[in-house]
């Protein structure tokens, strides 16, 4: 783990992907239209959505993920003590690992509450 704000991750992040976007318009088109699609429609609201796709991030070791859906449960509305349910539940389903890895999720989230 870097000692790069999460913050400048997210940014980094999104500087690669509109350089991969650009590299192939229409799989990024038809990756931005399937997650438009999964998010806008079924009985799940956002929220939940995110607090699905984060746990699935935190399991699958996927940093950047993390730090992505932890921004967008923020923007959702989602608190630190729902988050800290949802971890709880990634700890469990991931034993050690997911527990580092939970770790990683909380300290976005201080970080980007505190910006």
């Amino acid at each position: 783990m870097s000692d790069t704000p999460y913050a400048e991750k997210i940014t980094e992040m999104r500087r690669e992907l509109r350089a991969l976007n650009a590299l192939v318009p229409e799989t990024a088109r038809g990756f931005g239209a399937l997650s438009k699609a999964v998010k806008e429609s079924g009985p799940l609201g956002l929220k939940e959505k995110e607090f699905v796709a984060l746990g699935m991030s935190i399991i699958l070791r996927c940093e950047p993920c993390i730090n992505f859906h932890v921004e967008a449960l923020m923007k959702a509305g989602a608190t630190r003590e729902e988050l800290g349910d949802v971890l709880a539940m990634a700890i469990q389903m991931g034993g050690g690992p997911g527990l580092m890895y939970a770790g990683h999720a909380l300290a976005c989230w201080d970080e980007l509450a505190s910006a």
